[in-house]
């Protein structure tokens, strides 16, 4: 039996329904059920769960969100206890989701966690987590080794899913997806993220924070050649501005850095020379326009040959230093491309019924079954 939790919005939803279909008997939950009986690790989940929350919680409020977590996972835990099975829940890396699914995990259960992929018209599933957390082999040999002689992965069919890529409609008017003049100048595309999302707040690796990259890119934007500078757009999604915190940055950069809020994300990014990113979907997204990127935070993709990850600020003074000279392995790429296409990230269309269409086949896979 694979138990699941709803989502409250008809996509999530939708294509975890069509999972649980095809690995057979199945029972949504809408809401995590709750015992009070605990477990030895009743506690520690419940406080990782409250810290990886996508809302900060303080006072009796994170006290009783605590508690929350912990009865949850004491069901769930139970449950899969008494009746092994799998469990599936969206995205998962805080809260409820998270005891939910630890829950299973601690009861010697499979765990499955879905979300959203960076291709379009995919999503991950995957029995270890997702982003940073997720089972996408971190070794370049792996993927050299899963390729073997084989050319169709060896191949750049990947590259077709481009044209399904589009930039996110922008939710506040001060960030925009128009088209416009980017000149001549080499720069350096710097697509931000959502402040507070958990890319960012479990990830971030050195910088920190949103705010922390800013302030590293203003120390370091000095390094750059003459005629290069950052270019810089706030998320589209991101509900929480940072005009003043970058305009502060920017003036004092003397043009190293510029800020532009209103041109197309994806047409910044093709007439960039190079995309700086801490983690965000958008550097993995660049490999599509053979650029190199550099990664200052935990990604999945910051592998030596598909991207330059960027381990510290002297590193990123180091690599802004020396623009031209960033590069990457065409043939790693497009092997590590190849397995997200054909391995990885599954096939998910939405029907006029509201339902959803997955790649069957793909989801045995990544099941098991």
């Amino acid at each position: 039996m694979l138990l699941w939790l709803g989502e409250k919005h008809r996509f999530p939803d939708a294509a975890m329904r069509a999972v649980a279909e095809t690995a057979g008997a199945h029972r949504r939950l809408a809401q995590a059920p709750l015992s009070l009986r605990g477990w030895v690790e009743s506690d520690g989940v419940a406080d990782t769960a409250l810290a990886r929350a996508r809302k900060p919680a303080k006072g009796l409020n994170a006290w009783a969100k605590g508690a929350l977590y912990r009865a949850q996972y004491n069901w769930a835990r139970r449950a899969f206890e008494r009746s092994p099975g799998a469990a599936l829940a969206w995205n998962a890396l805080g809260s409820t989701r998270y005891a939910f699914l630890q829950g299973a995990r601690d009861a010697g259960s499979r765990a499955f966690a879905m979300e959203l992929a960076p291709f379009p018209g995919r999503v991950t599933l995957d029995g270890k987590g997702v982003n940073w957390e997720n089972s996408v082999p971190r070794d370049a040999d792996a993927f050299w080794a899963w390729a073997g002689e084989d050319p169709t992965r060896r191949s750049e069919d990947w590259r077709g899913l481009r044209a399904g890529l589009s930039a996110r409609a922008a939710r506040r008017a001060d960030v925009g997806q128009e088209q416009g003049d980017l000149g001549d100048a080499p720069f350096i595309f710097v697509p931000l993220q959502v402040p507070n999302d958990s890319q960012i707040r479990l990830f971030s690796g050195w910088a920190g924070s949103v705010e922390g990259l800013i302030d590293a890119l203003g120390r370091c934007a000095g390094q750059l050649p003459s005629g290069w500078h950052l270019r810089v757009k706030e998320h589209p999604s991101a509900r929480q501005s940072l005009g003043a915190h970058l305009a502060a940055v920017a003036e004092a950069s003397q043009g190293r850095i510029v800020v532009d809020n209103s041109t197309d994300s994806f047409a910044q990014l093709a007439a960039a020379r190079a995309v700086l990113t801490v983690n965000s979907s958008m550097g993995l997204q660049a490999l599509f326009w053979d650029k190199p990127v550099l990664v200052t935070g935990q990604a999945f993709f910051a592998t030596p040959g598909i991207t330059t990850p960027v381990g510290s600020e002297a590193a990123l003074a180091a690599a802004l230093a020396d623009p031209a000279a960033l590069d990457f392995d065409p043939g790693l790429r497009d092997v590590f491309m190849s397995y997200l296409d054909q391995v990885y990230y599954i096939p998910a269309q939405s029907q006029q019924d509201g339902s959803v269409m997955v790649d069957e086949d793909r989801v045995r896979a990544c099941l098991g079954y």
